[in-house]
């Protein structure tokens, strides 16, 4: 996995296709550090923080430009100054790469 995983593209993932496990979730995880594994492995969350109102909208619209984009949609809920971001392969009931990528998008939003 030398590829850095916001450089990759999200590939259809279709039920029957294994989600992810332990091992591969913790060595994609050293990728994007801010994230945590859920206790049983089926999802990844993290919390961002932001200073007012639009700015946690702005970061809002352009997680949702990245979601449609990769067509590999986030769960999230929001306040006036957080946003939290769950991601999980449904059709797998579980982690794929696709997780990772959209997650590794997602922080380089706060990069730029």
């Amino acid at each position: 996995m030398s590829e850095d995983l916001s450089q990759k593209t999200c590939v259809p993932c279709e039920g029957g296709t294994r989600p992810l496990d332990a091992e591969a979730i913790g060595v994609l995880l050293e990728q994007i550090p801010e994230w945590k594994a859920s206790n049983d492995n089926k999802s990844i969350q993290r919390r961002f923080e932001f200073k007012g109102f639009y700015k946690t909208m702005a970061f809002i619209n352009a997680m949702a430009w990245i979601a449609n984009k990769e067509n590999h949609h986030p769960d999230f809920s929001a306040g006036y100054n957080f946003c939290e971001v769950t991601f999980t392969t449904h059709a797998i009931g579980g982690l794929s790469e696709n997780d990772f990528i959209c997650a590794a998008k997602v922080d380089d939003l706060l990069d730029g």
